[in-house]
């Protein structure tokens, strides 16, 4: 088995969303604490962390009367992300698209001076990698079926789900309709957190099935 990841002082993106492995995530930048951090992942190539927030704003609000800082916290659990495509329109604007890797948990967090969110991060085990089974191919089936529609209507650059497509894994296709349905963010969560890739596509195979989109 291969040795974990650790990273320290791994730049955080808190956002109100789930970041699933092999996803696609596309940011248009503009607060001053992370233009610099997306300027610097961009050159470099380096990771940063994406987390899910459980309380306050993606964009920072005004300092509260009396200091202290605008509240923010998030999940432990997150995904790493790469900037894949930047470009920058105007002065303080960037817009840029990033791909998700490998899951990582924080054991240690800390906010600086300036409102940017770092942490000491261990890496969890990738999903493995694993066939859909017989019984829930239609799962895969039906979102392949789903994005052939969309490359239909939508312009490439613009599709949620960007290639290369994997519809023969769980893990891969779990992960791909997890980030299309309108989930609850804590179930969303809680289903990127789980570590076997096989359970993630029954229970999103179930959700499908009872909401009738896909059955056998």
């Amino acid at each position: 088995m291969p040795e974990l990841l650790t990273l320290q002082s791994l730049p955080l993106f808190p956002l109100n969303t789930v970041l699933f492995p092999g996803g696609s995530l596309q940011l248009q930048i503009f607060e001053v604490r992370y233009l610099d951090l997306i300027g610097r992942c961009h050159k470099t190539g380096a990771p940063f962390g994406v987390v899910s927030l459980l309380q306050g704003d993606e964009v920072r609000r005004a300092e509260p009367a009396g200091g202290g800082g605008a509240q923010e916290d998030f999940v432990d659990i997150g995904t790493l992300a790469t900037v894949t495509e930047f470009s920058a329109p105007q002065a303080g604007l960037m817009l840029v698209r990033c791909t998700a890797g490998e899951r990582f948990r924080i054991t240690r967090r800390e906010r600086l001076k300036h409102g940017l969110w770092v942490a000491d991060v261990q890496g969890l085990q990738p999903d493995r990698v694993m066939p859909v089974p017989d019984d829930l191919k239609v799962v895969a089936q039906a979102l392949e079926s789903l994005l052939d529609n969309l490359q239909q209507r939508t312009d490439a650059a613009q599709l949620p789900v960007q290639p290369p497509y994997r519809f023969d894994d769980c893990a891969w296709v779990a992960n791909r309709w997890c980030e299309l349905l309108q989930l609850p963010p804590p179930l969303r969560q809680g289903l990127m957190q789980l570590d076997n890739p096989l359970l993630r596509l029954e229970l999103v195979g179930d959700f499908l099935s009872r909401n009738g989109i896909a059955g056998a």
